[in-house]
């Protein structure tokens, strides 16, 4: 699990905002440790969640655009609303939303890479 931050910072998201966290890798004796970035959006529900920026399609990295209120795959115009639905373009399926959680008043959200060009949310890493 990697710490996104305090909850209380997200109280007050209506919008999404990109966060770095850092993730660690270990291969054998090997650790490696790299950033990488995600959403923090409100769900329907109320609930934070959070969201993968890489694409479904081709592995672009999304990104939000506060004018137009929705999610962007610049590679090939994908659209995505804020809690990261798929509303047109070519990627297969909606954003990936990464298993997040509290833990003791902090944000935390255990990175995954997931699939690309299917239908379905299939974790590969």
């Amino acid at each position: 699990w990697s710490e996104v931050g305090p909850e209380a910072e997200f109280s007050g998201v209506t919008t999404p905002v990109i966060r770095l966290v850092t993730v660690e890798q270990r291969d054998g004796w090997s650790k490696t440790l790299s950033e990488k970035a995600v959403y923090v959006t409100r769900a329907g529900d109320g609930r934070l969640m959070v969201l993968s920026p890489v694409c479904g399609h081709l592995g672009c990295s999304i990104s939000w655009d506060d004018e137009e209120r929705n999610f962007v795959c610049p590679c090939h115009a994908g659209l995505f609303t804020a809690t990261g639905s798929f509303i047109s373009g070519p990627p297969p399926r909606n954003m990936d939303e990464l298993d997040s959680r509290v833990e003791d008043g902090r944000l935390e959200v255990r990175y995954h890479h997931f699939r690309q060009l299917v239908p379905n949310r299939e974790v590969i890493g």
